[in-house]
Parts: structure tokens; sequence; C-alpha cells
């Protein structure tokens, strides 16, 4: 197995639709950005909730990515 180094950062996603949503878009801005996503751990969700109804579903992430330092 290939030795490397992962750094984690977190995300937090939003979308009326649903968590998995949210998760998705969290995810989807991320990888504009970070190169080799590997794994992503939900560490919270929650609904906002607005005149009695959901409104908003939010998920907080761990997403770990290789990470390449200068050489």
């Amino acid at each position: 197995m290939a030795q490397g180094v992962y750094k984690i950062v977190t995300l937090v996603g939003a979308s009326s639709e649903s968590w998995e949503k949210a998760a998705t878009v969290a995810i989807a801005q991320a990888s504009k950005s970070l190169r080799d996503l590997r794994v992503a751990r939900v560490v919270e969700h929650d609904i906002k909730i607005e005149e009695g109804k959901p409104n908003m579903f939010r998920v907080k992430l761990e997403v770990a990515f290789k990470y390449e330092g200068s050489s």
C-alpha cells in the first residue's frame, strides 16, 4: 500500500431538498478547489425550521484529501 499524507477539512453544505443533497453540494463545491478527495464523514446534521416546517437541511462533513506539499 502506498504511503501518503492526508489533510482533513470541515465543510458545511445546505439544501432545501435533503441531507444527501446538502452533502453533494458541499463536496461539489470543495472539488472545485481541492484535488484527490478521498472520503467524507458526516459529523453533524440539522434542519432549519420556519413556520413549523423544514426549511433547510444542513450537513457538516469532514472531508479528507491527499496532501501534496511543496518539494
